[in-house]
């Protein structure tokens, strides 16, 4: 009850947006060929679906009703819910006690009706207009994977097949018709579905709640945990209502001026969500580890469990639960990260080596991600390879055969470096709810002195975007649909609105991501942050494993004169932080410096590498780090596709290294750049960061590798 409850609020709440706000009616299709909308009028055993359209409007801002935008030009996909498909959601709504009747006339006894109708058609329409893309089941998602569209309720919905490929359902509930799909229209495809979708809209902190109260086994330890952590409330969270009423009633541009070089605007995101992803320990697992059954396991049992195996060897082991200091608050929270990531982006799979995006269907190198989780500030580690077999890991420190003249592959694994595997059903919708989304782990999860010592064994690289969840939440990060307005999503400023909550971005800059989707650039994942103007901005950075002296760095795409001179600012005090060195020439590649006045040769030391000489290269690379430069790595494709561009090859793709110091992971450490110079049109350019420990980079035995 309370599921379809809450799915009726947000319905009512949200802001549907289509490919036209007033549908011209002149644009309709003359041709004899069919629109959606002329299909569906034409059969009976749509009738109910087809007056429905009629009744609701395309947006708040709009007049025109949905049978009216399925007339008009388009890209659109829908998930046509026969007459009896929609019967039987009447009946549903009667068990719930939604309704007293199964029939249109008890829901409006009620007052819902108008809910009841935009549930039905906003979750089956995907406006694909602006990508120029509707879906035939050919070009479904895999398995468990979300659309890359929204439907019009601003929810992806996702695949599952049966027990043969022609068994399809649409958020593990609507099944498609065998007889029925890939109907083609004018302006786009239908798929005749046996249920009405209405996907799930409980947040975690609902789920939590209703599993507590109800007892019901599954992640009923994990719910008592969060709960005693204070954290049902934060895990309820959807939305930042500011911004979504400053976005609305227009007091937020929602456009930046034209990028230079892009020659196109860019988007202020319409939303500003919250999300969370969290991976936790059946009760399966406890119930083996505590000897007891899930609803008698206590808190107390937890809280000696973490201490008799080392979990958290440096918290406070006391009852004071909400706090950061606190043990148990220190493990519960290492499970959580303050984003929601679907399945297909827990790792990140574009133009690593050996992989063509929209062909290679799975790992070939390493694929990694690190992540800060919530609570106390640690790493968190997500893994993938081709030795993994699909399966996706948390803090997996394999040995890889990385040499120079290596493949890169995992080449063994101790048994104590494995990591926790993710066990991620088939049907997705038996995890996932509307603000995030629940792994199952298939061992316990900790954030141990072990798993501390390996990060630090390793060089963090880590996409700058994943800095901000606020990228993760809102669609913005990784989005492959390739719209114009995903292409160049902009972000105000902090003076008139602070959307990322680890950033400060003052006035006088014009922020975008661009997220370099097919784009012939050589950007590790394909995206980057792109400012402009007389721009400053801190970012808060993630935190270090362990105490020791470590290099951060920087890589620059400098292969244009639009690039520009930045101070690179670097402590512990966001409001007063010391210059570290002389400023940072962004123009300054590998064999030349690019400047609008023409090329001139670099101070960097760059040389292509010599086949079949790795003494050479590697005294290449010792003078290139004289110089406070390095290759980019050997790991990824520039052009992505293009397997003669490997990125260490490209000279304007080089690593900086903009900061040597001692760090401690108990601190929190912020980076500022600023424009130095008067010409406010060059940009200036983030692709990733690196953290690598000084017993990485300056060890004599095991030197780190060029991957």
């Amino acid at each position: 009850m309370k599921y379809v409850y809450l799915t009726l609020i947000s319905v009512v709440l949200a802001l549907f947006v289509s490919c036209k706000e007033e549908i011209d009616m002149s644009d309709r299709y003359t041709l004899t060929d069919e629109t959606i909308a002329s299909y569906l009028q034409k059969h009976s055993q749509y009738s109910e679906y087809v007056r429905i359209l009629g009744e609701v409007q395309v947006s708040e801002r709009s007049k025109s009703s949905l049978i009216q935008l399925l007339t008009a030009r388009g890209y659109y996909t829908v998930f046509a819910p026969d007459n009896k498909a929609i019967q039987n959601y009447l009946d549903t709504l009667v068990a719930h006690k939604i309704i007293a009747e199964p029939t249109w006339e008890s829901a409006r006894e009620r007052g819902n009706i108008d809910s009841l109708y935009q549930v039905i058609v906003y979750n089956s329409i995907v406006d694909g207009c602006e990508a120029e893309k509707s879906y035939t089941t050919s070009s479904f998602p895999l398995p468990g994977d979300e659309f890359e569209l929204p439907n019009m309720n601003d929810r992806k919905l996702s695949i599952t097949y049966g027990v043969t490929t022609d068994s399809i359902f649409v958020n593990g509930l609507s099944l498609i018709s065998l007889d029925n799909h890939d109907i083609p229209a004018i302006n786009g495809y239908i798929h005749v579905v046996d249920h009405v979708i209405a996907p799930n809209d409980e947040t975690l902190g609902d789920i939590f709640e209703s599993i507590l109260s109800d007892g019901k086994e599954g992640f009923l330890v994990m719910a008592k945990l969060l709960k005693t952590c204070d954290l049902l409330d934060t895990l309820s969270r959807i939305k930042d209502e500011t911004y979504e009423r400053m976005y609305k009633m227009a007091l937020i541009d929602p456009e930046l001026p034209i990028h230079p070089t892009e020659n196109k605007k860019g988007y202020l995101p319409e939303h500003r969500k919250y999300g969370f992803t969290l991976f936790a320990e059946p009760d399966d697992f406890w119930r083996t580890a505590i000897g007891k059954e899930p609803k008698d396991i206590t808190i107390e049992d937890i809280r000696q469990y973490i201490k008799t195996e080392g979990l958290c060897p440096d918290a406070v082991d006391d009852t004071n639960y909400k706090s950061i200091d606190n043990a148990l608050n220190q493990f519960v929270t290492y499970h959580l990260l303050p984003m929601r990531i679907p399945k297909n982006k827990l790792v990140f799979h574009y133009n690593e080596r050996g992989y063509t995006y929209g062909t290679t269907k799975s790992a070939t190198i390493p694929v990694f991600e690190y992540y800060t989780t919530m609570g106390k500030r640690r790493l968190m580690k997500i893994y993938e390879s081709a030795e993994t077999n699909g399966t996706i890991y948390l803090n997996r420190f394999p040995k890889l055969n990385n040499a120079r003249n290596g493949n890169y592959h995992e080449s063994s694994c101790d048994v104590d470096k494995e990591g926790v595997a993710l066990v991620i059903p088939e049907d997705m919708n038996e995890i996932s709810y509307l603000n995030g989304i629940i792994y199952p782990i298939d061992r316990v999860l900790a954030y141990t002195n072990e798993t501390r010592n390996n990060l630090q064994k390793e060089r963090i690289r880590f996409d700058v975007a994943s800095v901000f969840p606020e990228f993760m939440n809102n669609d913005i990060r990784g989005d492959r649909t390739g719209t114009d307005r995903t292409l160049r999503v902009g972000l105000p400023c902090n003076s008139v609105y602070p959307y990322l909550a680890d950033a400060e971005i003052y006035d006088g800059s014009l922020f975008y991501y661009l997220s370099g989707f097919r784009m012939p650039w050589n950007n590790y994942q394909g995206d980057e942050l792109n400012v402009i103007g007389k721009y400053e901005m801190t970012f808060r950075l993630p935190p270090v494993p362990r105490r020791g002296t470590y290099e951060i760095r920087y890589l620059v795409g400098a292969g244009s004169s639009y690039r520009g001179l930045c101070q690179v600012y670097f402590g512990t005090n966001p409001h007063n932080l010391p210059a570290m060195g002389i400023p940072l020439d962004l123009r300054m590649g590998g064999e030349y410096r690019y400047t609008p006045a023409g090329s001139f040769p670099s101070i960097v030391g760059w040389e292509a590498d010599k086949a079949g000489d790795p003494d050479y290269n590697a005294e290449v690379d010792k003078k290139m780090r004289a110089n406070g430069f390095m290759k980019a790595p050997a790991s990824y494709i520039c052009f992505s596709g293009g397997s003669d561009r490997i990125a260490r090859n490209v000279s304007t793709s080089v690593r900086r290294i903009i900061v040597t110091q001692t760090l401690d992971p108990d601190k929190e450490y912020y980076i500022r750049f600023k424009n130095v110079l008067e010409n406010d049109k060059l940009q200036f350019y983030m692709d990733y960061l690196e953290f690598c420990a000084k017993e990485v980079y300056d060890n004599p035995n095991d030197p780190e590798d060029i991957w």
